[in-house]
């Protein structure tokens, strides 16, 4: 293969194993570099709060639209980006997606205004989508089916090391620096991953050049916008709001009419019929219950540190990272690549997913008044997705034609996002049940631990509300270890039944 390659989709659509590429792991290395900046980013300004509400005068909902304007971009536009890269070339949206990522990170840093910094963080979120689901394809395209977990794996644990390191990151900057300066660190790695990309990564695309499909782009972005953008206002404005029902009756809708336009349109952007592919719906299903245990976890996590544990905001993110640590080590050592094959992939599922809920429920039970049995918990959720990680996005990529790469990782992604916010969504709504049942009257109607202790008038009441808290929060992780494994028993099923149809 060399940066000519039209499309490295069709010696494998023949059965053929693609040409190894002798770059091929320096071109890993440049993925790797462009996913870990879009993922930093996503946690990284949750840090910077304090100083952008003192700066920049920026509101409560202010804050939270520079929070959300990037998720909420990004996941609208994940499956049109894959789907544009398939048909465009993944190395040229790739070399843009860093352009506008880097463009959108120097506007931000530049902001004045609130709404300047939500518009820079928008367009950030265009860049973001493009990078999310060109490096993933890229990787299908460059590795051949033997290497191709490993390299998954290594994808993975950069994913990892993204999300976990961003408050770190962002804490380490605002130490010396203004807030800007978590924007003006990408700039450096945005132009040296787009020289890289523009050397050594090869092109490729979709050789049968279908007409694009601008109908299905367009309810794909807007069905997924309404729905993404419901599950992140309804923590804030309450789930049965005008404005969440609006949003994801809109957002639902929308999907349908995507789904029945694309079961029909003879040039689809998702082609439904992967649908009736047991190895597609395992992967999918096992998929969106990962993230959202993962999504959830961290939502609980962090509350269970700070507001029950009462450790401060460094210290929670510091006590959260040997999580991402053990998915690095395991994934950068190749563990979870080399035991994919000996086991096969509904196996290597269901354990890393029993692992994962396993994790959950330790740290729900022991971790409760302590951080010792919360250190096991996290340990055992790491060595679970570092498992199933590599062999959940290699399911959904393999049973997906080459040729559709890009629309597999905008699969791929869009699972990710919508299991995050679903997480934070149920468990958050669980935990909120949970601790307004438990909570002494005095307390009553009160919509957060903070407001609740505000109200207590003596020691044991505010020993009582943190105790209802607790268990809220106790309860939440158990619901989510419970969804995880029914998930991993789900996805090991249709997995199974597929690999049967197979032979």
């Amino acid at each position: 293969m060399t940066a000519t390659t039209a499309d490295t989709s069709s010696g494998a659509a023949a059965g053929q194993q693609p040409h190894r590429l002798p770059t091929r792991w320096l071109v890993l290395g440049v993925i790797c570099l462009a996913q870990l900046t879009v993922l930093l980013d996503n946690t990284v300004l949750t840090v910077a709060i304090p100083s952008l509400t003192e700066d920049l005068g920026a509101s409560t909902a202010d804050i939270q639209w520079m929070i959300n304007a990037y998720s909420l971009v990004q996941a609208g536009l994940l499956l049109t980006a894959g789907s544009a890269a398939d048909r465009y070339g993944r190395k040229k949206l790739l070399a843009l997606g860093l352009a506008l990522f880097g463009l959108g990170s120097f506007g931000a840093a530049l902001s004045e205004t609130t709404g300047q910094l939500i518009a820079a963080r928008a367009g950030m979120g265009i860049g973001g989508a493009l990078l999310m689901t060109t490096t993933l394809a890229v990787v299908v395209q460059v590795f051949d089916d033997e290497e191709r977990p490993k390299a998954i794996g290594l994808w993975g644990a950069v994913s990892a090391l993204g999300f976990a390191g961003g408050p770190i990151v962002g804490g380490a900057l605002l130490n010396h620096f203004w807030w800007g300066s978590i924007f003006l660190i990408n700039l450096p790695v945005a132009v040296l991953g787009m020289l890289a990309v523009l050397k050594w990564v090869p092109e490729s695309k979709n050789p049968a050049g279908d007409r694009p499909d601008l109908l299905g782009a367009l309810l794909s972005t807007i069905g997924m916008t309404g729905v993404v953008f419901a599950i992140i206002s309804g923590p804030a404005h309450g789930w049965t709001s005008a404005r969440v029902l609006t949003s994801a009756f809109v957002g639902l809708v929308t999907l349908a009419f995507f789904a029945l336009w694309e079961a029909r349109c003879p040039y689809p952007m998702l082609d439904m019929h992967f649908f009736r592919n047991s190895r597609f719906v395992g992967a999918v299903s096992g998929g969106i219950l990962v993230a959202f245990g993962m999504g959830g976890s961290f939502f609980l996590l962090g509350q269970h540190l700070q507001l029950v544990l009462h450790y401060d905001p460094l210290e929670t993110g510091l006590r959260m990272t040997p999580l991402a640590l053990v998915i690095v080590v395991l994934n950068f050592t190749g563990v979870g690549a080399r035991l994919l094959p000996k086991i096969g992939t509904p196996a290597a599922i269901a354990g890393g997913m029993g692992l994962l809920a396993a994790g959950l429920a330790a740290i729900a039970v022991l971790g409760a008044h302590g951080y010792g049995g919360m250190l096991l918990g996290l340990v055992l959720m790491g060595v679970g997705i570092a498992i199933n990680m590599p062999a959940m996005a290699n399911a959904i990529m393999s049973a997906i034609p080459p040729e559709k790469a890009g629309v597999g990782a905008g699969v791929n992604g869009t699972l990710q996002e919508t299991g995050n916010g679903l997480g934070v969504a149920v468990l958050g709504a669980v935990l909120n049940s949970r601790f307004s049942a438990l909570v002494p009257a005095v307390a009553a109607g009160a919509g957060s631990l903070p407001e609740a202790l505000a109200k207590a008038g003596t020691a044991d009441e505010r020993e009582a509300i943190s105790d209802a808290f607790a268990t809220g929060v106790q309860t939440s992780q158990l619901v989510g270890a419970c969804a995880v494994l029914a998930g991993g028993v789900l996805a090991a099923v249709l997995l199974r039944r597929a690999e049967r149809a197979e032979r």
